[in-house]
C-alpha cells in the first residue's frame, strides 16, 4: 500500500494494524514536540474518516463504525469525525430517481434510532476507547427520517443531538426538517468545544454565524461522497472542489479547525444504490477528507478518492488565537450595533397544550 506524506517535515505515518474490510492508511501530522495528554499540552489528536459506508446494513454499519473508532484510538486519537449519513450510507439513489420504494423502506429499517442497542454499542465503544465521536447518521424517529449528527463524549455522554435544518433539494424526498433545538450544535468535550454541520449547511450564512457564535475550537464538516467537477454544466458548488472550498471558508470565518470528512462509493455501492445511470455518485470515488487550520490552510495530504483511510492530525490550540488576533466576526471584528442575528432555538412539538 502506498503511503501519503502529510504537509510537515516532522511527519510520521503508519499502516493500520487492524483490518476494517481493508487496511486503512493513516495520515499523521506531528509538530516538533511529542504528543502529550491534553491536560498538560495544547495539542489535540483528531481523525477525519474517509471510508465507504456499509450501504443499507445497520448491523454492518455499526460494526465498521466501532472498528474505525478502535483503529483511531490505537493511534492515540482523541476525537474522530464521521461523514454525513455514515449510517447506513447516504441515499445516493435520490439523484437518479425521485421515488424508489424498495430502497426507501430498506433505508428506514436500517437507519439509527436513539436509545437503541445499536446506538448503545457505539456509545460503549467510545467509552472503552476513551475517544470523542462525532457521528453522522440517518436518524429513524418512528419511521420519519432526519439527517442527524451527535457528539458522543469519551465518557459516553450523547451531546448536541441535532438534525440538518433543511435537507438539500432531492434529499427532501427522504428526510424531514429540524426544529430550533438543533441550533444548539456546539458542546464542551475533553478536547475543547466541538461543533458540527452537515454538507450544504455550510452555505447557509445565518446558520454558520450562529454556530461561530458558540465558539468552536473544532468543527466537523460532514459530507457524502463528493466527486471532482466534470467541467460541464453541473454545479461546481456540489463538486469536490466546491465542497472543500466551503469547509475551508468555514475555517477562515470561524477561526476554528475544520475536519472535512467524506464517504466514498465503490462499484459495489453503485450497484446497491442503483446509481450507475444517475447524475451523482455514478462512478467509484468521492473520498475527499481533509483537515484545515483556522487560517484556512490544509494541513494534511490527500488520499486517492477511492481509498479508505483516517486523516489524522495534531492540532495546536494557539493557532486559533493567532487567527483571532486578526479577525473575530463574533467579537472585535463585528458591529452588533448595526447587524445582529435573531434566533428561535426552541423545540417545536407536533402536539402542544395551550
Amino acid at each position: 500500500m502506498e503511503i501519503f506524506r502529510p504537509r510537515s517535515s516532522q511527519a510520521q505515518h503508519y499502516l493500520s494494524s487492524a483490518c476494517v474490510h481493508k487496511y486503512l492508511t493513516q495520515i499523521l501530522l506531528r509538530g516538533e514536540d511529542s504528543f502529550m495528554d491534553p491536560s498538560t499540552s495544547d495539542k489535540i489528536r483528531v481523525a477525519a474518516v474517509q471510508a465507504e459506508p456499509e450501504w443499507l446494513d445497520l448491523e454492518a454499519s455499526v460494526n465498521k463504525t466501532c472498528s474505525l473508532i478502535q483503529e483511531a484510538a490505537s493511534q492515540d486519537v482523541q476525537l474522530i469525525a464521521f461523514p454525513e449519513c455514515w449510517i447506513p450510507g447516504y441515499p445516493a439513489w435520490i439523484w437518479s430517481r425521485p421515488v424508489d420504494l424498495e430502497r426507501s423502506v430498506a433505508y428506514i429499517r436500517n437507519s439509527l434510532v436513539y436509545g437503541s442497542p445499536d446506538m448503545e454499542r457505539i456509545r460503549v465503544c467510545a467509552i472503552e476507547n476513551k475517544i470523542n465521536v462525532v457521528l453522522g447518521f440517518s436518524e429513524n424517529d418512528h419511521g420519519s427520517l432526519y439527517i442527524s449528527q451527535c457528539v458522543i463524549t469519551d465518557e459516553g455522554e450523547i451531546k448536541a443531538p441535532r438534525r440538518k435544518i433543511k435537507p438539500t433539494h432531492m434529499e427532501r424526498t427522504v428526510f424531514g426538517d429540524c426544529t430550533g433545538d438543533s441550533l444548539h450544535n456546539v458542546v464542551d468535550t475533553s478536547v475543547g468545544r466541538v461543533g458540527a454541520l452537515s454538507c450544504w449547511e455550510h452555505i447557509n450564512p445565518l446558520l454558520k454565524y450562529h454556530t461561530y457564535h458558540q465558539r468552536e475550537l473544532i468543527h466537523v464538516a460532514a459530507w457524502p461522497p463528493v466527486h471532482a467537477h466534470s467541467g460541464g454544466s453541473d454545479l461546481w458548488s456540489m463538486s469536490r472542489e466546491g465542497c472543500r472550498a466551503l469547509s475551508r471558508t468555514y475555517a477562515i470565518e470561524s477561526s476554528a479547525f475544520v475536519l472535512h470528512t467524506t464517504s466514498l462509493i465503490s462499484e459495489k455501492g453503485i450497484k446497491i444504490m442503483g446509481t450507475a445511470d444517475g447524475g451523482l455518485m455514478n462512478v467509484p470515488g468521492g473520498g475527499a477528507a481533509a483537515i484545515y487550520a483556522p487560517d484556512g490552510r490544509q494541513i494534511t495530504n490527500d488520499l486517492p478518492e477511492t481509498q479508505e483511510g483516517l486523516i489524522i492530525a495534531d492540532l495546536e490550540k494557539d493557532r486559533v488565537l493567532e487567527t483571532r488576533c486578526f479577525v473575530d466576526p463574533c467579537g472585535h471584528y463585528s458591529r452588533p450595533d448595526l447587524l445582529w442575528l435573531g434566533v428561535d432555538s426552541e423545540a417545536k412539538k407536533h402536539v402542544r397544550q395551550n
